[in-house]
This record gives C-alpha cells, structure tokens and sequence, in this order.
C-alpha cells in the first residue's frame, strides 16, 4: 500500500512538474500580472484622500467592534456565499477563456484580484499598524489565499493554455479535446476554491475570533 501511495504521489508531483515547465512563460505571465495588482492596490490606498481613508477606518473597526460585542457570524451562510462567489468566479473564467476572444479579461480579472488583495492588506496595515495588521490580515485571509491564490493563477494559465492549443490546431476535433480539457481542469480547480472556503469560514473564522482582543 505504502509502495502503491509513493507511487501515486510521485506521478501527481511529476504531472504538476511537467505542467509548470510546460506552460512556464504563461505561469511567469500571469504571476507578473497578479504582483502588478497586489502593488497597484498598496498604492492606491497610500494615495487615498483623508475623507476616504476615514471611511476605511470606520468600516474595519465597526468590524471589529461589532464582532467584540458579540455579533453573531452565520458560518454556514458564510460558507455558502463564499462558494457561490467561488463558483461563479470559476464558470466566469472558464466561459471567457473557452470563448478565445475572452483571454484579455481573464488576464483583467487576475489584476484585479491581485488588487483586491493588495488593497485588504495596505488598508490593514495603515488603520491597525504593523503588528495588529498582520495580526489582522493573518487571521482572516492568509490561510484561504494559500490556496486561492495558486488556483486563480492555474485557472487563468488553463485559459492561455486553450487559446495557443487552438490557435495552433483549429479543427473541430482538436477544439473539442481542448475545451473539454479546460472543463476538468476547472472543474478540479473549483472544488480546490470550495476547500478554500471551507479554510476561510471554520479556520480563517474562528483565528480571528480568538485574536479579537489584540485589536
């Protein structure tokens, strides 16, 4: 059992080894593109204006203080939106990027995730400083992001894999062998992403519940 185990993990390592240096450009690509948005969103918080800034305050400790007097998280509703938002990320990026035409708003919606997550980190930061903000940012999108963050990134690099398979091979035959290909890469990505909700709502979740009285 243990030989047949090695074994098994052993071909996963070498499928996902082989998948890298096959497709290393696009994964070097989309990274590039993800970083660009993580730094466009830091930036764009360190250019706020006070107004804005205030707001940013308020919203992050009204969380905080809601949540110190008691405010009840409905884990399950919770978890529920979290794969739906999920869901319909992975059916957005696999529609586009079977369409061929879509590759350019594939490579949009990494950019502005990349953003997302640089704007939740500089605004934690600047309202909560250093230590309580990566306090902050370490109990409620850290450990969700370590699976997010790659299958975003293999979802989109799915995508340009499709479009040069394509562009190379136009027959039916081809096109159909590719696109159902994207499908079960998507498909396996998306119940990554349902694991990184399950991480968000009952780990994520509850970390931050228990460091709620550092903040």
């Amino acid at each position: 059992m243990r030989e047949i185990r090695t074994r098994k993990k052993s071909r996963v390592k070498d499928f996902i080894l082989q998948n890298i240096y096959d497709n290393l450009k696009s994964y070097l690509i989309i990274i590039l593109i993800l970083i660009i948005g993580i730094i466009a969103g830091v930036i764009f918080i360190n250019n706020v204006n006070e107004e804005q800034m205030i707001e940013i305050q308020n919203y992050i400790n009204n969380f905080i203080n809601s949540l110190k007097q008691g405010f009840h998280i409905d884990k399950i509703q919770l978890l529920k939106n979290s794969i739906w938002d999920n869901f319909i990320l992975i059916i957005s990026m696999w529609f586009i990027g079977s369409t061929v035409v879509g590759i350019p708003i594939v490579l949009g919606i990494v950019l502005f995730r990349g953003f997302c997550i640089g704007y939740a980190v500089s605004a934690g930061i600047a309202v909560l400083g250093v230590q309580k903000g990566l306090v902050f940012l370490l109990t409620t999108m850290f450990f969700q992001n370590l699976i997010f963050i790659p299958v975003i990134i293999c979802m989109a690099v799915s995508c340009i894999r499709l479009y040069k398979s394509i562009m190379k091979d136009k027959r039916k035959e081809n096109i159909k062998i590719e696109i159902l290909r994207h499908t079960i890469v998507s498909i396996m990505l998306l119940a990554f992403l349902v694991l990184a909700s399950l991480v968000e709502v009952y780990i994520s979740t509850n970390l931050f519940m228990l460091s709620i009285n550092l903040f």
